[in-house]
This record gives C-alpha cells, sequence and structure tokens, in this order.
C-alpha cells in the first residue's frame, strides 16, 4: 500500500507564506498523480493543486498565481508552498496519490491531513 504523512501546517498571518509537506512511501512506483486538497468546516472537499508524474501541474483558480506544487525526482515528496495567504486558505489540507489502473480505474490514498489557519 502507500501512506502519506503531511506536514507543515500551522498558524499564520494573512499575507503569510507556508510550505506543506508529504512524504509517500510504499507502493509508489505505480502512482500517476499527486496532489493537495483541503476541506475547510461546512464545505466540500476540494481539490487545490495536483502533478502528474510527467511534471504537469493544474491548480484551482483560487489559489493560481499564489500557490506552487513540486515534487521530488522519485516522487516520494511533495511540496505545496503557499504565498499570499488568505483568512478563506483555512483548512486541513490532505495529500493524495493516485493510480490510474486498467479500464480507467482509479486507486487514491490519502494521508491524515494537515491544518492550515491563516487569521490575525
Amino acid at each position: 500500500q502507500v501512506q502519506l504523512v503531511e506536514s507543515g501546517g500551522g498558524l499564520v498571518q494573512p499575507g503569510g507564506s507556508l510550505r506543506l509537506s508529504c512524504a509517500a512511501s510504499g507502493s509508489i512506483a505505480s502512482i500517476n498523480i499527486m496532489g493537495w486538497y483541503r476541506q475547510a468546516p461546512g464545505k466540500e472537499r476540494e481539490r487545490v493543486a495536483v502533478i502528474s508524474s510527467g511534471g504537469i501541474t493544474t491548480y484551482a483558480d483560487s489559489v493560481k498565481g499564489r500557490f506552487t506544487i513540486s515534487r521530488a525526482n522519485a516522487m516520494n515528496t511533495v511540496y505545496l508552498q503557499m504565498n499570499g495567504l488568505k483568512p478563506e486558505d483555512t483548512a486541513v489540507y490532505y495529500c493524495n496519490a493516485r493510480r490510474i489502473g486498467l479500464r480507467g480505474t482509479t486507486y487514491d490514498h490519502w494521508g491524515q491531513g494537515t491544518q492550515v489557519t491563516v487569521s490575525s
């Protein structure tokens, strides 16, 4: 199986920056896409940013230009650099690893989440 452990969350003032890290272990060779999702109280979980094994990145419109997703060469670590943080960025951030198997079936693995709070 795949294990994901997030770190780097915390309390930051509006306009500040944080870098989240996701350490992946286990059967990661077959993972096609890794990304970050977030969920705030009373809201649906939303995709923040994803990166494919080929290095292609995609961002939610709400974070475009402020957040950057990157990875180590071996895909064993994925980062989310968050700049210009806003109170509406407050959420639990989850690391996701996805394998796309035969017939298009997807297999998702999730970390435990790390809390990001943006407040004065």
